[in-house]
């Protein structure tokens, strides 16, 4: 007998290995069909390879399939890889490309339903229920954070408290005040209220808060215990990517020793980065999905660059869904600073457009458990022999070119000429001393 109050939907997430399996065929074949008739880069590829969609009868089928690469989307901007007409798309989401032009993605009504139920069975296996206060910090607006997690939260039957980012002594006295059960944030955020909290004068466990649920960014075990302690909490970890819903798209039980993927809706691949071939469960490849559940962004094999593995095994929560690592890395040079993702070209596009020659070094480091960014830009005789006045102005306007870009503070300093390491091959843009 399957305990109700430990899972949203019982009979998907603790489902038979083989049913699972049936649900994603027959959602995969519905999938590629919509594709093929309303996607024309989808159609192209597949008439490249002489695939049609009656050649994907079963789950099994699907590596027969194309990949889709961030690049597409950038290239289709803003609504080319759409599936449905406008008059179905409810809602718009974006994030940062690896230019000014942003990753854009639809939703329809449907899709909203799939990405709130998945979000609510990610707050129920953090022990949520439909008598729980979930305080959301994440950030609203394009990025998915605050409103994917809204939406589950209501979506389970809990109140949802939009509080968004900032004022964070604003945020302990909500906490405090309306007797929150859930937080919800980034895990950075999460570990700057705890201290604050405590410059508060504030005992943790007199507050009501019991769980957190902290994701759009990497963090390790050792941030998790210190949020425990700074909150007096149990910390969950939640993963997602705007391409393929935002968060929800798998998330932590109450082992926290792996991530269980909504396989129903977002299946799951490993494979070989360089080969593009499927690796077996355990192994460490690039994570690729594929989004069976959804209307009006339907991708195929989408590459998400992280790297981590997956594992088949029925887990000691009951649940029968894929586990995913964390990731433990990516194949390509973005960065996530903050819940943010930041690629070193976007950079060069800034520098470009305030016309600084763009020999630059991003520097990323970790300060009280916060990303900090620093760009360091290579200018000039003629600028750096300029007046101090002028070196701080042309930093500022870097600064503010950067901020709107990326969405994210950096701290820019101009460094003299011929200072900045040459390379021959790729440039290796980007210093990381953060350990996670």
């Amino acid at each position: 007998m399957i305990d109700d109050t430990k899972y949203y939907n019982p009979d998907i997430e603790c489902a038979p290995r083989e049913v699972l399996s049936w649900i994603q065929s027959r959602r995969l074949i519905k999938m590629v069909k919509s594709c093929y008739n309303n996607v024309p880069l989808y159609k192209k590829r597949f008439d490249e390879m002489g695939l049609v969609p009656e050649d994907i009868k079963s789950i099994e089928d699907i590596s027969k399939l194309p990949f889709t690469y961030k690049d597409d989307l950038r290239d289709a901007y803003p609504f080319g890889m759409f599936a449905v007409p406008k008059e179905k798309v409810v809602r718009i989401h974006a994030s940062s490309g690896t230019t000014g032009k942003q990753t854009v993605v639809g939703y329809t009504k449907n899709d909203i339903d799939v990405w709130s139920t998945s979000v609510a069975r990610a707050i129920t296996a953090a022990g949520g229920s439909k008598s729980d206060l979930v305080h959301i910090s994440y950030g609203y607006g394009l990025f998915t954070g605050g409103l994917g997690l809204h939406y589950g939260a209501e979506k389970l039957g809990a109140v949802a408290v939009p509080v968004s980012t900032g004022n964070t002594q604003r945020q302990v006295t909500i906490l405090q005040d309306y007797e929150s059960d859930i937080i919800c944030c980034t895990p950075s955020y999460a570990l700057y209220i705890g201290e604050t909290v405590k410059e508060m004068g504030i005992d943790p466990k007199s507050l009501k808060l019991r769980a957190g649920i902290f994701g759009a960014e990497a963090w390790s075990d050792r941030m998790r215990d210190r949020i425990e302690k700074s909150l007096a909490i149990k910390a969950y970890d939640i993963y997602g990517l705007s391409e393929i819903a935002g968060p929800g798209v798998s998330f932590e039980c109450c082992e926290q020793n792996g991530l269980h993927v909504n396989e129903d809706y977002f299946y799951p691949e490993i494979i070989d980065p360089e080969t593009g071939k499927p690796l077996p469960d355990g192994e460490y490849g690039e994570l690729v999905f594929t989004c069976i559940g959804k209307e009006a962004l339907p991708l195929l094999r989408y590459r998400t660059r992280d790297v981590c593995k997956l594992e088949r095994k029925t887990c000691s929560c009951g649940r029968t869904f894929v586990k995913m690592s964390k990731p433990r890395g990516r194949t390509d040079d973005m960065l996530v600073i903050r819940g943010i993702n930041v690629f070193p070209s976007q950079v060069e596009y800034v520098l470009l457009s305030v016309n600084i020659n763009p020999n630059y070094q991003i520097i990323v480091d970790r300060k009280n458990d916060l990303d900090i960014m620093e760009v360091q830009v290579e200018i000039s005789d003629n600028i750096f022999s300029d007046t101090v006045k002028n070196i701080k102005n042309v930093e500022h306007t870097i600064a503010q070119s950067l901020q709107s870009v990326l969405n994210i503070s950096a701290k820019v300093t101009l460094v003299e000429p011929n200072t900045l390491p040459r390379f021959e091959g790729k440039a290796n843009r980007v210093i990381d001393k953060r350990i996670l």
